[in-house]
């Protein structure tokens, strides 16, 4: 009778099989004398140019298929046929296509974005004048979602700990449900009507005094910030049903002490991933709010040149999104490889 081998448990098997795909990635990077954060590193920004690549051609070619004449529309209709061919070949729009991509790749290569048709100035410089306040607007939001989610959503984890008033956390979440699902333009007509039109406390539109900022940016905070309750009422959550935590708590220890230095560092890994995502989402958000509020930012000249068919200035402020998202991405990707190591060296 032929004995058959116990099998392992699969835990043990699940263990064994993750210790030995980290041992070969280790290996693999010590062969070539890499570091493990470094060969992260390397990757994450390999990945970085390569997004960024198909975002240049994506929009590119999309930004064309466009109906219309931008050159056309830039002058007028009642510009002469020998101007709009004129002003054609000196924007390089009387080429190929392929001939203008590959022109416009090379200008990216070199820090040039092209010229705008419709501005007839470099793409660059209203980039670079519209940008500070689409940023600001981003990270204010931002500061204002975090620094009110964390505490709420910490919050209603205690509150609600142990199935306890149930009610109070089923109406805390039909509100954030609620503060979710609204558009952020619906929500801005909606500010504007309450506080600027009814109240008449602040400005409906403009851009300048401190004032002005508040409304947008209010506009775009409450949509993340409804999110990242949610997600840091989660994780507390299950922090506070851990074994460490009952302990803690059964020792007696100040109430301070358990939520802040024992619970909230272990909620913070969902919570950054999800923060990084929501400042590189916030970012793209303004151009619906600019547009709404009449900001000069980079919302409000991505709409403009949309319809005025300004091809250049169009993917000058795709990339420019794409290069936000992608770096705070990449960011986040970083710092969680810091907190976590096993991220970075797990990884095939």
């Amino acid at each position: 009778m032929t004995m058959t081998p116990p099998l392992a448990p699969p835990s043990e098997g699940v263990g064994s099989a993750t210790a030995a795909i980290a041992a070969r990635a280790e290996g693999r990077r010590r062969l070539h004398g890499i570091s493990p954060r470094t060969a992260f590193l390397i990757r994450r920004i390999g990945r970085l140019f390569v997004s960024l690549a198909v975002v240049v051609v994506a929009s590119f070619f999309l930004v064309h298929l466009v109906p219309g004449d931008p050159v056309r529309a830039a002058l007028g209709p009642s510009a002469t046929p020998e101007l709009v061919a004129a002003t054609r070949a000196q924007l390089g729009l009387d080429q190929p296509l392929f001939t203008q991509f590959v022109n416009y790749v090379t200008g990216l290569l070199t820090g040039d974005l092209g010229t705008s048709v419709r501005l007839h100035r470099p793409v660059g410089d209203v980039l670079a004048q519209r940008f500070p306040t689409t940023l600001l607007l981003a990270v204010l939001a931002f500061v204002i979602a975090v620094v009110g989610a964390i505490p709420a959503g910490i919050g209603a984890a205690v509150l609600a700990r142990s199935g306890r008033r149930r009610g109070l956390s089923l109406a805390l979440s039909g509100v954030l449900g609620v503060i979710i699902a609204v558009p952020s333009f619906l929500l801005a007509v909606g500010l504007i009507a309450l506080f600027a039109v009814q109240l008449g406390w602040l400005p409906a539109a403009g851009w300048g005094a401190p004032r002005d900022a508040i409304l947008p940016v209010i506009t775009l905070a409450l949509g993340p910030m409804a999110y990242l309750v949610r997600i840091v009422q989660v994780e507390m959550l299950a922090v506070l049903d851990t074994t460490y935590m009952t302990t803690a708590r059964a020792k007696r220890l100040p109430r301070r002490l358990i939520y802040l230095r024992h619970a909230l560092p272990n909620t913070i890994t969902a919570s950054l991933t999800v923060g990084g995502l929501i400042l590189a989402g916030l970012t793209a958000a303004t151009v619906l709010v600019e547009t709404v509020f009449a900001i000069p930012g980079l919302g409000t000249v991505m709409v403009s040149s949309v319809g005025a068919k300004d091809y250049p200035m169009v993917q000058g402020v795709v990339i420019v999104f794409a290069l936000i998202v992608l770096g705070v991405n990449l960011v986040v990707d970083v710092v969680l490889a810091t907190i976590d190591p096993r991220s970075s060296i797990t990884e095939g």
